[in-house]
């Protein structure tokens, strides 16, 4: 940026420059007087030299002089600086209001180190489109006492807030994946639920087709599932048809859920076994069944997302006992005055 006396200076050496133009051709002018008439033909060529270059200095100095750096202009490129130290104290996670020229300084510093370790990488043939992330799956951040007993070191809640969201912001770097084993450090494992869960081997029948086998229960119902692969979607219950055995739509939609969850519909034939209880039951031991049945057809992560979609888990809800002094489990005999 120009400092604001530039202007003035250099409209200063403008007028030196016209005065000596115009000196020199008055040296000339006597020189010609004497010599001839052919110094006048030089006198006319400086002189319109002069103006000229007079004339093109003058429009110089109009766009670059003083008027361009007036005090208004100088205002708002203060303006515009302050604004611009303030998303950069933003952008690095610091108080705006304290925001010193030192601190702008080594932040520019940084954004160089940056910029010649990517130069560092494309010499190495490392891409800046490697956006491979680090696997997250199955852990958390440390919370503020874990930390601090890994640190040895009292921390703020703001502190570790703040050193939390810069281990984030490193996850959203294209080089993420070479810092792994420094952000795994902050992480703790958790046990994952289905790692406890066993997926029954695969069986063959004498027509060498897979089949797999589970058992479920709700409430009072029992089931068993004999589940085969490459099937056509066909599903007995004791022996009849599903569309028969549940006639109620949402019976038939708890049943065929897991198949749903899993893409799998039209893929297994299953024979369904159950016993006492109602129908509402025996569709959930059913569903429980054949979600247990079908983890010997997928892969590890598929039977973690059915853990979470509550496909593995036991319904403990059961029938509340009726209670004495009253009609039922909840419900009151009906109030009499007399």
């Amino acid at each position: 940026m120009v400092a604001p006396g530039a202007g003035m200076a250099w409209g200063c050496c403008c007028r030196i420059s016209l005065m000596g133009a115009r000196f020199a051709a008055t040296g000339l002018a006597a020189q010609s007087q004497r010599r001839g008439g052919k110094g006048n033909q030089v006198l006319r060529l400086i002189c319109t030299s002069a103006a000229a270059a007079a004339a093109a200095q003058r429009k110089n100095v109009a766009a670059s002089g003083p008027e361009k750096y007036t005090e208004a202009f100088i205002k708002k490129q203060i303006e515009e600086f302050n604004i611009g130290k303030r998303h950069l104290a933003n952008m690095m996670g610091k108080d705006p209001e304290t925001f010193t020229q030192e601190d702008v300084d080594d932040t520019y510093r940084k954004f160089l180190d940056i910029q010649k370790h990517e130069d560092h990488m494309r010499a190495q043939d490392v891409s800046s489109d490697n956006t491979a992330q680090i696997n997250l799956i199955g852990s958390r951040w440390l919370i503020k006492e874990e930390l601090e007993e890994m640190l040895v070191e009292e921390l703020s809640d703001q502190d570790h807030r703040l050193f939390i969201q810069l281990l984030e912001r490193i996850l959203t770097q294209p080089y993420c994946s070479t810092e792994e084993e420094y952000v795994l450090k902050f992480r703790k494992q958790l046990d994952i639920e289905s790692k406890k869960l066993l997926a029954e081997p695969l069986q063959y029948d004498e027509q060498g087709v897979a089949f797999s086998t589970g058992a479920g229960q709700r409430k009072t119902a029992r089931a068993t599932v004999v589940l085969y692969d490459k099937g056509t979607g066909k599903i007995t219950v004791n022996g009849i048809d599903y569309l028969e055995y549940f006639p109620v739509l949402q019976h038939r939609e708890q049943l065929m859920f897991p198949f749903q969850f899993l893409d799998r519909l039209g893929k297994h034939d299953m024979t369904c076994t159950v016993s006492d209880g109602g129908k509402p039951s025996q569709a959930g031991a059913i569903r429980l069944a054949s979600s247990k049945a079908l983890m010997s057809f997928v892969a590890e992560n598929e039977i973690e997302f059915m853990r979470q979609a509550g496909l593995l888990t036991i319904d403990p809800r059961v029938r509340e006992r009726k209670k004495p002094g009253q009609e039922g489990a909840r419900r009151k005999f009906t109030w009499k005055k007399r």
